[in-house]
């Protein structure tokens, strides 16, 4: 059984037990999260629209953390312009505990 869940402007294929990684929410470690954006879920068939209109996913906080560092470099030829920047990425590592369909 996996479920499709929409969080943070992405989607992820979840099943239970599954560890990932989503944008950053606001919850402590070790609290639990439930995502109710859930897209389609998948037992024996597919249910989508409004068959999971009411389905859940639960998980729990695992820990809140940065991504590597992204380097972004800008630079335009012949006008010596040139700019250097670094963005790490927040992100919230969940573990999927519960699929209620």
């Amino acid at each position: 059984m996996y479920a499709i869940i929409a969080t943070g402007g992405k989607q992820y294929k979840v099943s239970e037990g599954d560890v990932i990684k989503v944008e950053k929410l606001n919850a402590e470690p070790g609290a639990t999260v439930t995502f109710d954006q859930v897209v389609a879920i998948s037992d024996k068939e597919l249910k989508v629209a409004g068959d999971v209109a009411n389905s859940t996913v639960t998980a729990t906080v695992m820990e809140q953390g940065k991504h590597r560092k992204v380097i972004v470099y800008k630079y335009k030829r012949k006008s010596g312009y040139h700019k250097k920047n670094g963005h790490r990425q927040a992100y919230t590592q969940v573990k999927i505990e519960k699929i209620n369909a």
